[in-house]
């Protein structure tokens, strides 16, 4: 036999457990579908055709096997096609059924007497859902239903379920700043429930929106095998109105003073009253959601965040019940550390009442000072999530594999391998009982925004493969899988199925199998040579900070002029970007691309480094990806001609993106390199070389303004209701034609930054249309 494809000819029943699960019925179905037999029917034990249940319905029929550390799946067929597929662990047994291209021809020798293979992770769950749950969540096109189907069919075990109904979250919100729209992503508990403490504080028709769709959510994954969990900001702030009734409650001022107009507080989290209220509100998420696998905290940030901890925005501070005055900033750090693990604790013993395997997971980069205090406390079902177990606060380890001096990159597409010394953390964890997860980019988010469907398999696969070598047996699939309903020949997310799978996979024998199943045997190795030649542009683009990220969007980078002095251009001529930014009136980001708030970005040096790396590398390597897919797209018949053409537009996509940065980085270096000389003659380098750069970005803007025009597909995230904060929404095309003027009649400027940019006070806090 060469293909598990081959065997599965032979079937032609197929049933499933009388009293069964509802992943076991719809696997079975799927696979009758699949292999084009009868419809499956249930069936009291094995017998003729082939059998798929879970380990628990099958059991005295199969071998013992005792490893357990990882789930595993059990596959034996004869030759007149009856047999058992089966495994332990619910989503597993979806996704095996759709990975006949998984296997080797040892694999194959053993399926009639049977064998068993242990998965790549024991958890692989989505981390910040963006499409399904976060920002990203009105994406035009996006079927819930289909995406939650994708994520079981391609390995993953859990799913996130607490998005929001509605477009924005419920918070109070002052003219002028932007701050409550951080609260529609990491939808805290008090979206979806209330305490008799809260009770009418919010809209009781909001709630029953939200928690109606997150019950919705979990009810689809379930039937797929996947199980329940909650990503929050937590613990999240009160509105104001609150703490005037009960002002002895207040807690922490968590927001963030360049970014909101209001001041907003968290609870008392060690007051036996708020104690009491966050009991009530976890066992209300309990009892709709009984099944609910994990819950995954961030904090210290988005109007969350822990009382006395160091990196609140507003520095330490808090209510009165944890820390006295006076005390040393060691003191405060022990104590902070404490009470966050007291709040922990408490909500996972609360859920654990419902259901004991229940799990709380921490983002543990939120601490720095309180970190050690923190880890002390974890253990027996607390543990932590973080990019890498050697981080220490918000630095980041490893260094991009291709650009020593870019660094930070930990948890990045760009972050490849795994040190020597996570290992030694990982068993220094695991002896503590302490089970980490670790995460892994399978996709834009957070790394390419807004782009969708860029391939780069051999770089998943070698993060992936570094995670499993090292032992980790959690990993969190950072934004999840996006808009897989609109990248239907996107190979990350089959490598992640056939690595879940199979994670003994030979790379260089499934990709061809993969490109073959879209394009035919003939075009194959000419589409795994396009991936390829794809990955080596992306593997030298620099990291930029925030920008590479969700800043893209956030800053509006496609549609803001790149000139040199961004204030010339009237207030009223920038509203059209600017009222969708995600920023205020007096954030320096308003008037210089290398900053925000009081954070450098990029600065001259690093603008020119990056920039340079982008010239020399990355625009040359995309260019020959580009002219090597179109020559395919010219030689292909139907079907493979669609799979070259949506590649080569996703190509384009991704060099106009890049370029874009590099414009940015140029700009940093040329306007902050005039403002800093005081020599004329390299003043005037630095304004000629941003004309070049503003050249470039016009001459840019119109490759993607003809993309837009021209492409048949959806190459990057759109919002269905219109533009948002976090989307660009179906005028893009008319946005890029106003920069374009815009660039074209405000570029022979001087360079200049207005320095004093943050002590502004708008005096017409309307004309920033945030009413």
């Amino acid at each position: 036999m060469t293909s598990l494809d081959q065997v599965f000819k032979q079937v032609n029943r197929i049933s499933f457990p009388q009293d069964y699960q509802e992943v076991e019925k719809n696997a079975a179905e799927a696979l009758s579908h699949i292999l084009e037999v009868e419809t499956a029917k249930p069936a009291s034990r094995p017998g003729k055709g082939l059998f798929v249940s879970l380990a628990s319905s099958a059991k005295g029929h199969l071998p013992a096997y005792h490893d357990v550390s990882r789930p595993w799946t059990y596959i034996k067929i004869s030759k007149d096609g009856d047999g058992i597929l089966a495994s332990s662990e619910p989503a597993l047994l979806y996704a095996l059924i759709h990975s006949p291209d998984c296997f080797q021809e040892e694999h194959l020798q053993q399926i009639e007497e049977g064998f068993f293979l242990q998965s790549g992770f024991a958890w692989n769950r989505p981390l910040f859902d963006s499409c399904l749950n976060q920002v990203a969540r009105r994406a035009r096109y996006f079927n819930d239903e289909t995406y939650i189907e994708q994520l079981a069919r391609n390995g993953f075990t859990h799913l996130e379920i607490n998005g929001l109904a509605t477009h924005l979250a419920y918070e109070p919100r002052v003219a002028g700043e932007y701050y409550s729209q951080f609260y529609s992503y990491g939808a805290g508990f008090m979206q979806f429930v209330d305490s008799t403490l809260t009770q009418g504080l919010y809209d009781p028709s909001l709630l029953q929106a939200n928690l109606q769709r997150m019950k919705r959510i979990a009810a689809i994954g379930r039937s797929y095998g996947l199980k329940p969990g909650m990503f929050c900001f937590e613990p999240r702030t009160l509105p104001e109105r609150f703490f005037q009734q009960y002002p002895t409650l207040r807690g922490a001022r968590v927001d963030h003073p360049l970014r909101s107009h209001m001041p907003r507080y968290t609870l008392a989290q060690d007051h036996p009253v708020v104690r009491d209220h966050y009991r009530e509100l976890m066992q209300n998420i309990m009892k709709e959601v009984p099944d609910l696998a994990y819950l995954s905290i961030w904090t210290n940030d988005s109007g969350s965040g822990f009382e006395h901890t160091s990196s609140l925005y507003a520095g330490r501070n808090g209510g009165p019940y944890i820390i006295r005055e006076w005390r040393t900033h060691e003191q405060i750090a022990q104590a902070a550390g404490e009470s966050a693990i007291r709040w922990l604790r408490h909500l996972h013993d609360t859920a654990a009442e419902t259901n004991p395997d229940f799990q709380v997971s921490l983002r543990i980069e939120s601490f720095r000072t309180e970190h050690d205090t923190i880890l002390q406390g974890m253990g027996n079902g607390l543990t932590v999530e973080t990019p890498s177990l050697l981080v220490y606060g918000y630095d980041l380890p490893y260094a991009h594999p291709n650009l020593p001096e870019n660094k930070g990159i930990a948890g990045t597409m760009f972050h490849l391998n795994m040190d020597e010394q996570e290992k030694e953390q990982l068993d220094s964890y695991q002896a503590r009982g302490i089970d980490p997860s670790l995460h892994y980019a399978p996709s834009s988010t957070f790394n390419m925004e807004p782009l969708l469907g860029i391939p780069y398999p051999r770089m998943l696969y070698s993060k992936l493969h570094a995670l499993h070598q090292t032992g980790v047996r959690r990993i969190n699939a950072i934004g999840g899988l996006l808009h897989v309903d609109k990248t239907p020949y996107w190979p990350n997310p089959e490598v992640i199925r056939a690595f879940q799978i199979n994670p003994s996979l030979d790379l260089d024998t499934y990709l061809p199998k993969l490109a073959s199943k879209w394009v035919g045997p003939t075009a194959a190795d000419q589409l795994v040579q396009a991936w390829q030649k794809t990955e080596a542009a992306l593997s030298y683009m620099p990291y930029v900070p925030l920008f590479s990220n969700f800043g893209f969007v956030w800053y509006r980078l496609w549609i803001r002029p790149f000139v040199p002095d961004i204030e010339a251009i009237p207030a009223k001529e920038r509203a059209y970007y600017e009222r969708f930014m995600v920023t205020m009136a007096n954030n320096p980001n308003m008037n210089d691309l290398g900053k925000d708030v009081l954070f450098e970005l990029v600065t001259e040096s690093t603008g020119a480094y990056m920039a340079a790396a982008i010239d020399k590398y990355v625009e040359p390597k995309f260019e020959e990806a580009l002219q090597f897919v179109q020559s395919s797209v010219q030689d292909a018949k139907e079907p493979a001609k669609d799979v070259f053409l949506d590649l080569e537009i996703r190509i384009r996509a991704a060099k106009i993106w890049s370029i874009t940065l590099r414009n940015l980085c140029s700009w940093v270096k040329n306007v902050h390199g005039f403002l800093r000389s005081n020599n004329d003659e390299e003043k005037a380098a630095f304004k000629q070389e941003l004309q070049a750069t503003i050249d470039k970005d016009i001459e840019n803007t119109k490759a993607l303004q003809k993309l837009w025009t021209e492409s048949p597909i959806e190459f990057m995230l759109i919002a269905e209701p219109g533009e948002t904060s976090y989307i660009y929404g179906d005028n893009f095309g008319e946005l890029l034609k106003t920069k374009i003027e815009l660039s074209e009649s405000y570029r022979h400027h001087d360079p200049y930054i207005d320095p004093d940019i943050i002590w502004r006070i708008p005096t017409n806090i309307a004309a920033f249309n945030r009413e």
